[in-house]
């Protein structure tokens, strides 16, 4: 094998937990040994640790890493998930479901929910995420993978996991190591940058080691040591249009059977999230500080988990939005040193697979093209600021009439946000991009569960007098319910196939 003089000889990544640990076992497994990769951590340094709900691409990160199914669900105490539910987020009264997956299977060129909406504006009450298979499953607490078989519509949902952050990053340690990287324990003291050209040279720990390396991954966290403390990077606050500012977590007791999705409850001056695990049920707050006081929302939190409690409150501070620049010089900020996206929609994880992935398209040599550089940096903020667009969209679109809840729907929003509104309140037409993490289904989800109805709709659907569109659309109703019934339960399909996974 050969190998060019100015290739990469070192990669160094500065922090451990979900996004070192991510980094590393991505970088050992795709470089296969051409490159030297260490990781820096340090045991008297804690993670956050909540991003315990994902969405379906995780999947194939893991399955890029040859990570068994079986062997990751049981080795990270882990349930499936079908969607989110989410309680009170239009008016206090409204429940909706986002799927991952389709809404229904379109029977006639015009879209389904074209049809939708116009019965919808003729007096059907019929919910819009009745034809949603993950939600058929949800409210029934049956999972099973879809089929592949696209003729039936027991191939239109998708799925995730939740699951325990902490052993995760235990399972990523494990990949990563078996692979030839070298974890170095201590914390970071000192960094050392090239007098000439800016670049970090070398970090030193407490122990009075130095750890060199031709490029850096920070994953340090909420501290960003070396993209924020050492080059400098400015931080974008986002918090004029998500101002939840701290979040209150406590693990309890699972109390009843593992639902197959999330849940996340709109309160007074926030939204509290319920993951079920295998072992426990992962609990949390979402709040804003202007609002509710640290005390009331540990209160409110209390009052509302289900199950015996099995720690007390930890509390969390964050600021909501990302840094100018992930990639500077000769490093890359991964995770929570890159920004910080509330968990409504479970991103956080999703953000550092996607910034791996892309580290790894655009891996420079030693010579470190800005181009790269510029690369990354522009499509890291586009996708950041098309998440950030779509999570505003569940505080901008609600009708509380809490003090807090009034302030979001009555704030100014992004431009892009604005005009996917109008397009889609004029005649349900969506814009959003190709390339977008939240798609049509998303979208569709959040802007009918919240009751953002659309005047009116694709002029087509009237166009084919031929099409039994009410007829249609409550045997898809029927069909979903019943296909539903032939999938196990999410328990009996989750001991099955722990019980068939090998020891890691």
């Amino acid at each position: 094998m050969t190998h060019r003089p100015d290739a990469l000889r070192s990669i160094a990544i500065i922090g451990g937990g979900s996004a070192g640990w991510m980094t590393a076992a991505a970088l050992a497994h795709a470089t296969n040994g051409a490159i030297a990769i260490s990781l820096v951590e340090s045991d008297e340094i804690g993670t956050v640790g909540v991003g315990e709900a994902t969405i379906p691409p995780i999947k194939s990160f893991n399955a890029s890493l040859g990570i068994d199914e079986a062997e990751f669900v049981s080795a990270t105490k882990a349930t499936f998930k079908l969607g989110i539910e989410f309680v009170g987020w239009g008016t206090a009264q409204d429940r909706y479901f986002h799927p991952f997956g389709t809404h229904g299977a379109d029977f006639d060129r015009v879209g389904l929910h074209h049809y939708w909406v116009r019965e919808h504006l003729r007096g059907d009450t019929t919910r819009f995420d009745d034809y949603s298979m993950c939600k058929a499953l949800a409210q029934e607490n049956r999972f099973g993978p879809p089929l592949d078989n696209m003729r039936d519509v027991r191939s239109t949902h998708a799925y995730a996991y939740h699951f325990d952050a902490g052993l995760y990053a235990r399972l990523m340690r494990r990949h990563a190591e078996a692979r030839g990287v070298v974890r170095h324990e201590g914390r970071v003291t000192g960094i050392a940058q090239d007098p000439l050209d800016g670049n970090i040279a070398q970090v030193s720990l407490a122990d009075g080691r130095a750890i060199a390396a031709d490029f850096f991954v920070d994953c340090s966290g909420f501290a960003g040591l070396l993209v924020g403390g050492a080059l400098g990077i400015a931080y974008e606050d986002w918090t004029h249009w998500l101002p939840c500012d701290r979040a209150v977590a406590m693990p309890s007791a699972n109390n009843g059977p593992l639902t197959p999705y999330t849940r996340a409850t709109a309160h007074g001056a926030g939204w509290q999230w319920r993951i079920p695990l295998q072992h426990r049920q992962g609990n949390g707050l979402v709040y804003c500080s202007r609002f509710i006081s640290d005390d009331e929302a540990q209160a409110v939190l209390r009052r509302h988990v289900e199950g015996e409690p099995l720690a007390e409150p930890r509390m969390l501070r964050f600021t909501t939005g990302r840094r100018r620049q992930a990639w500077s010089h000769n490093c890359v900020s991964l995770g929570l040193s890159a920004g910080f996206m509330e968990p409504l929609e479970s991103t956080s994880l999703h953000l550092i697979q996607m910034g791996v992935e892309r580290l790894l398209r655009l891996l420079p040599d030693r010579h470190h093209a800005p181009l790269h550089a510029e690369e990354f940096n522009r499509a890291t903020a586009a996708e950041w600021e098309r998440i950030r667009d779509f999570l505003i969209l569940h505080y901008h679109a609600n009708s509380r009439p809490e003090p807090f809840w009034q302030a979001c729907a009555d704030a100014p929003i992004p431009d892009e946000l604005a005009y996917k509104i109008k397009h889609f309140v004029a005649d349900a037409r969506l814009v959003s991009p190709h390339d977008e993490l939240f798609r049509n289904p998303s979208w569709l989800a959040v802007y009918l569960g919240q009751g953002v109805i659309p005047r009116a709709y694709d002029r087509l659907a009237d166009a084919r007098p031929g099409v039994d569109a009410p007829t249609q659309l409550r045997k898809l109703r029927e069909l979903m319910q019943a296909a539903a019934q032939t999938f196990p339960t999410h328990e009996d399909y989750l001991r099955r196939l722990v019980g068939s996974a090998q020891p890691a």
